[in-house]
């Protein structure tokens, strides 16, 4: 990683209270390079740059960590290439991950990731969460969900219920949140969950404009 970029990787890292120990910024050189390297052969992400790697990929996944509550299990749906699990681990070493995509290609590389980074307490499954399996293995048992690759929100919201514990919380990583998305939310009538925060921001030194919402399973 270019000097420069690593920077930004550290210092966008502290705007979210998050101090980088240099064994941690030496493990997200590597899980960056790794990304590069297999890119060049499939299609993991359509962010080829290092400093879009870092902004777009690790700082957007790190976004969360000011808003995350005291949890210990937490399931990443639509995880990619590992985003935002595998950097939400590397930070928090103690929090059981289960990462989840339907694509093979992706669930290989964050495989990958996680031997070559040696993360323990993470898993990575080849799947959905409609599927049955999934369901019955997982079902019930999680503290939080976090999704930041899902479009449409009730769907969302109606598909990561059973996975929660009561008093689990589910969070939604958002773009810059459309005035209508914000008008739904104030109208949403549910048993299932309530609204307990909504957060925008910016990546730091960018414009890149963010959102986060934070659902408790009621």
């Amino acid at each position: 990683m270019e000097t420069e970029n690593k920077k930004l990787l550290i210092n966008g890292a502290k705007a979210f209270g998050i101090d980088l120990a240099k064994q941690t910024v030496e493990a997200f050189d590597l899980y960056l390079r790794e990304l590069l390297k297999w890119n060049e052969k499939m299609n993991l992400t359509a962010i080829r740059s290092e400093k879009g790697i870092v902004l777009k990929h690790f700082l957007d996944s790190l976004s969360v960590f000011p808003h995350l509550p005291k949890i210990s299990s937490l399931l990443d749906i639509g995880s990619g290439a590992g985003f935002p699990g595998i950097p939400l681990k590397m930070i928090h070493p103690s929090l059981e991950v289960t990462l989840i995509d339907s694509v093979r290609k992706k669930v290989d590389f964050q495989r990958h990731i996680i031997r070559t980074l040696g993360l323990k307490g993470i898993e990575a499954i080849h799947g959905r969460i409609q599927d049955k399996q999934i369901l019955q293995t997982l079902g019930g048992r999680l503290d939080a969900i976090i999704a930041r690759a899902f479009s449409d929100l009730d769907p969302l919201l109606l598909l990561s219920f059973p996975f929660l514990k009561t008093g689990g919380v589910a969070l939604v990583m958002r773009g810059e949140t459309p005035r209508e998305e914000w008008q739904h939310l104030s109208q949403i009538k549910t048993t299932r969950y309530q609204l307990q925060k909504t957060a925008t921001f910016s990546l730091p030194f960018s414009l890149i404009k963010r959102s986060i919402l934070l659902f408790e399973k009621i």
